[in-house]
């Protein structure tokens, strides 16, 4: 299939589980190539049936290319990584020196809140509030505390928040995945209404904390990670470069 320009649709039911990864480039001008190199690998190739899309986003602060993957199963993206993921990094990583790969979180979507009203509006901004948790418990309270909160009230150019617990046994964080009709509707929001009201009821949750930009593997302690990539937003933004859908959503999805 030709790459397109639309988000990825987050909520499909088949995708058991998704791979989000940054990539770091050397300077902001490597961030389109990089990405534009990534979704051509697999443009051009046979892609697994388990491989259902593969979206690419430029950071706003010219620092990585966010790679988000569905697939439909956990064991096929492993076997994929170890049979044809280092032929790609290598070709890659010929025509664009430089590049760091901190490795792949895995998560789960969990739940949405898409406000009504804004149904079919195109997204054009990105922005990913990750959240340390200390157990499955915890995952779950920051989503279910998020869609309340949301629910009471519009937040004009909120699309919608789609949360992804991460896929560990410890459950030890959450990614708000959150759609912006633009970079100016999120900057009008911030600090203001219901970001303050969110941002109260997640501190008041027990095993919750918020969570660096980057956490390589799901393996790397917080404090750590922030300590290795300094130079990186705390809520980093993105802009859509591309995405390649390989399999298409069922029907009735």
């Amino acid at each position: 299939m030709p790459l397109s320009t639309d988000f990825p649709d987050v909520r499909r039911p088949d995708a058991a589980t998704v791979l989000v990864s940054p990539w770091l480039v050397p300077a902001p001008g490597l961030q389109a190539p990089a990405a534009a190199s990534v979704l051509a690998e697999w443009e051009h190739r046979q892609r697994p049936d388990a491989m259902l899309s593969l979206t690419a986003f430029l950071s706003t602060d010219g620092s990585h290319v966010l790679n988000y993957a569905q697939w439909t199963s956990d064991d096929d993206h492993r076997e994929w990584v170890r049979t044809g993921r280092p032929a790609v990094v290598r070709r890659i990583d010929r025509a664009l020196a430089g590049i760091r790969r901190p490795g792949p979180v895995r998560y789960r979507w969990y739940r949405s809140h898409v406000p009504a009203e804004n149904a079919g509006l195109r997204p054009g901004l990105l922005v990913t509030p990750a959240h340390s948790t200390d157990g499955p418990a915890a995952q779950r309270a920051v989503a279910d505390t998020v869609v309340a909160v949301l629910r009471e009230e519009r937040v004009p150019g909120l699309l919608g928040v789609h949360l992804h617990l991460h896929l560990s046994r410890d459950g030890r964080r959450v990614l708000r995945y959150t759609e912006w009709t633009d970079d100016a509707a999120w900057h009008a929001s911030a600090g203001q209404g219901h970001a303050a009201r969110l941002d109260a009821a997640l501190a008041g949750l027990a095993g919750v904390a918020p969570a660096p930009a980057l956490d390589p593997a799901g393996a790397a302690p917080p404090d750590r990670e922030a300590a290795a990539h300094p130079d990186l937003p705390a809520v980093p933004r993105y802009h859509l470069y591309g995405s390649l859908l390989n399999i298409a959503p069922p029907q009735g999805a």
